[in-house]
């Protein structure tokens, strides 16, 4: 295709040139039948004889001559100005290559006779500036990241060595206070252990991609069993769970893949959530589509936010402490395991309610 269109350039510029020294050397020739042979033909001969009569003379008997060297003279200047004009051309787009990378111009304005090679380099520019963008903010994401994640692993980091210490330097202490300190270290291990793990999840994400191996489950029995292991977190800001769901709905997906998107969602509802408040999973089934809801009561998400939160490192409160706070990842990976399902996803503020639509699609149901 490539090669069909460069050979249509290629016969549409020789065309021009050849169109044109054709039409000037038509033009040369009317001028020279015209003027120099019709309308001043006696003053130009008069004016000739009485320079030189022998001259004269010598171009009466040479006409043909002189008609063919002037021709071949027109045609040689048609020629070199036509190919002048070309190399022109060319030079001006070279030296526009040199604009590509310049930021300062934000467009590359070129003659009519070279504007398609305009539009090209314009689109070649708009690319180079959109990738060097796109390469900066995944660089700084990657520096976000680098330090988001060594706040929060110094964070319970520092609480065991602090903790350890004092088990270590105060010989006196109760068995009470003992075993305090000893859970408190231990919870901050598992902390620690969770933060390590999404730094290998971040690894995993961005050097594979997921495959996913399909199977038929229950998604109202795999959303009451992520109900039931949420059940902890769910206590400690006293949260309850309603799921509205039929006893059974089945679909043919990677259970272990979709558990891990849903219970994101509902890590992400319990940090989100008011204290004292509900959330509430809607689970449908319409026509073998499959739409699943998670609405939690909570702070509204600004608009401008809604489009970013499942990009990969994004957290929604960048300040954020490391106990609740993750890598920024979890979202990102709920939306790719959605999308590998044939499915999307999508937030959403209701009034005071955040919500998370799912829709998957309905080659994936039984």
């Amino acid at each position: 295709m490539k090669n069909k269109i460069l050979f249509k350039e290629k016969v549409k510029i020789c065309f021009n040139i050849i169109l044109k020294i054709i039409i000037v050397y038509i033009i040369s020739i009317i001028f020279f039948q015209l003027f120099i042979d019709g309308i001043f033909e006696r003053a130009l001969a008069n004016n000739v004889f009485d320079f030189n009569p022998e001259l004269y003379y010598w171009c009466v008997g040479n006409k043909s001559t002189i008609i063919i060297v002037y021709l071949f003279i027109v045609l040689a200047i048609i020629i070199f100005k036509s190919i002048s004009k070309f190399f022109d051309n060319i030079y001006e787009v070279y030296n526009s290559l040199d604009d590509i990378m310049n930021k300062e111009k934000s467009r590359i304005e070129l003659s009519d006779e070279t504007i398609k090679f305009s539009e090209k380099i314009n689109n070649i520019k708009y690319k180079y500036l959109l990738n060097e963008k796109n390469a900066k903010e995944a660089e700084q994401k990657k520096n976000d990241l680098i330090v988001y994640m060594a706040h929060d692993l110094k964070t319970p980091l520092t609480s065991i060595i602090g903790y350890l210490t004092l088990l270590k330097d105060e010989k006196s202490l109760s068995n009470e206070l003992q075993d305090k300190y000893i859970n408190i270290a231990l919870d901050k291990a598992f902390r620690l252990e969770e933060l390590t793990n999404q730094f290998f999840d971040i690894t995993r994400y961005n050097l594979h991609e997921m495959h996913v191996t399909k199977e038929k489950i229950d998604l109202s029995f795999l959303m009451e069993q992520l109900s039931d292991e949420c059940y902890p977190m769910l206590q400690e800001k006293n949260l309850k769970c309603i799921i509205n769901k039929p006893n059974h709905i089945y679909f043919m997906g990677d259970g272990d893949k979709l558990a891990r998107a849903f219970g994101n969602l509902f890590k992400n509802a319990i940090n989100y959530s008011y204290e004292n408040t509900n959330i509430e999973i809607d689970i449908k089934e319409n026509e073998g589509k499959i739409d699943i809801l998670f609405k939690n009561k909570g702070n509204k998400i600004p608009e401008y936010k809604l489009e970013k939160i499942f990009e990969k490192f994004y957290r929604l409160d960048e300040a954020r402490t490391s106990s609740t706070g993750g890598a920024g990842l979890g979202l990102a990976i709920t939306k790719e395991i959605i999308e590998l399902h044939n499915g999307k996803i999508y937030a959403r503020n209701d009034d005071e309610f955040i919500e998370f639509h799912i829709e998957l699609k309905k080659d994936g149901c039984l």
